[in-house]
């Protein structure tokens, strides 16, 4: 039999994990047409600047999933490119501990 104590460490340990693999950052408008290239390709495109994006990567004492992490950063660099008029963005550096900087170009109508 299952003691109550059990149950609500196990219904806690079920959330941490389940929260701990959800993507909270939605794309808005103005980040939908933006993309993440890579530095060879904005070679022809203006630099409109520099933006840092963090996010959570671990959740209560659980890790989150590197990808789920990446994808969140990539959505809010998107995010802060559009508000900017840029229409790319490019990586300046690694993802670390869920932050990364990003150039911001505007290859179209540059």
């Amino acid at each position: 039999m299952i003691t109550t104590r059990a149950k609500a460490l196990l219904s806690g340990v079920t959330l941490s994990v389940t929260l701990a693999g959800c993507t909270w950052v939605d794309v808005k408008p103005q980040g939908e047409k933006v993309r993440v290239l890579a530095p060879q390709e904005v070679t022809h495109c203006r630099l409109m600047g520099r933006v840092t994006s963090k996010t959570a990567a671990s959740v209560l004492v659980f890790v989150r999933g590197r990808e789920k992490v990446q994808e969140e950063v990539y959505r809010l660099a998107r995010n802060n490119a559009g508000d900017m008029g840029g229409d790319s963005v490019v990586p300046t550096g690694p993802l670390i501990e869920g932050e990364q900087t990003f150039n911001v170009y505007r290859c179209i109508n540059p």
